[in-house]
């Protein structure tokens, strides 16, 4: 039998993507200090690494296929096939921003003023991209960790820093001065495997569901039974991913309406729909949309 070996990313992103791999018909059960969890797949052979080193064990084929960051596979050069973007943190589906900071009272307003000052980062390939691009002058360290405390302790003018809510940035008394790049989770495939007929078919099977669990994200189903005589303005009122789902009930005047909905629109919907003559309202989650 076949294996595809996959990689799933270590930290911040693990919980949520084991939650992503539930949604999407996978169960992974992670032991502790453990660094294969067991999935409920005999086609697949899971690893966990941090999303920092994944891109080099996929290029080297040590794995076929795993989940980490836009910002890590530019920080590392990487050539693996880059074949799904997945919008997720551990907040929120939204991008991450890497965001330049200097201290609240800091001289410094402009990328310009940075000019031959110290910056701290875990991301030194792209942030020295981006300032020799400019045409800035900058002293680039390498940061293993705590980087917004840098500024404080006064071992960096700036930090180059990723965030998502900027609440750590803020309790460290820090200002955004600029945005350098946004990043997102990406499902990237070595080479050699995506040329193989049987692992590219297993990734893209795995880039769909993921996909289509992402966009089920704060949806949900709406059922409702509607009376023939009121059919047209509920239907008027419903909104749909494409257009409702509707079938006659089994020897009545009455039918069975079926639709996809954003979850917050619910709330103001339910009343409007009851209103207009429909009963027997169902609310139900969805898992995945395709």
């Amino acid at each position: 039998m076949s294996i595809l070996k996959l990689g799933l990313p270590k930290g911040s992103l693990e919980n949520a993507t084991i939650e992503l791999f539930e949604k999407a018909g996978w169960l992974i059960k992670p032991a502790a200090r453990n660094y294969f969890p067991k999935i409920d797949d005999p086609e697949l052979d899971c690893s966990i690494c941090r999303p920092q080193e994944m891109s080099r064990y996929i290029e080297s084929g040590m794995l076929d296929a795993g989940i980490t960051g836009k910002d890590w596979t530019l920080e590392n050069e990487s050539d693996a096939v880059i074949v799904a973007d997945l919008v997720y943190s551990k907040v929120s589906n939204k991008p991450t921003r890497w965001v330049i900071a200097v201290a609240g009272d800091s001289e410094i307003k402009t990328l310009e003023d940075l000019n031959g000052k110290k910056i701290a980062t875990e991301l030194v390939n792209v942030t020295r991209r981006f300032f020799q691009e400019r045409a800035i002058n900058v002293d680039i360290e390498f940061s293993w960790g705590a980087t917004e405390a840098k500024v404080v302790s006064g071992l960096a003018d700036a930090v180059v820093e990723v965030t998502e809510t900027e609440s750590t940035i803020r309790a460290h008394g820090l200002r955004i001065i600029h945005e350098l790049m946004q990043s997102n989770t990406q499902l990237i495939a070595n080479n050699d495997a995506w040329k193989d007929p049987w692992k590219r078919e297993k990734i893209e099977n795995i880039a769909m569901l993921l996909q289509g669990a992402l966009r089920a994200d704060r949806i949900v189903g709406l059922k409702m039974n509607v009376e023939n005589r009121h059919l047209d303005d509920i239907v008027t009122i419903l909104p749909s991913l494409n257009a409702p789902t509707i079938a006659n009930l089994y020897q009545s005047d009455w039918f069975s309406v079926e639709t996809v909905v954003s979850e917050d629109i619910v709330r103001d919907l339910i009343p409007r729909l009851i209103k207009k003559g429909a009963q027997g309202i169902i609310e139900y989650p969805l898992n995945k949309v395709i």
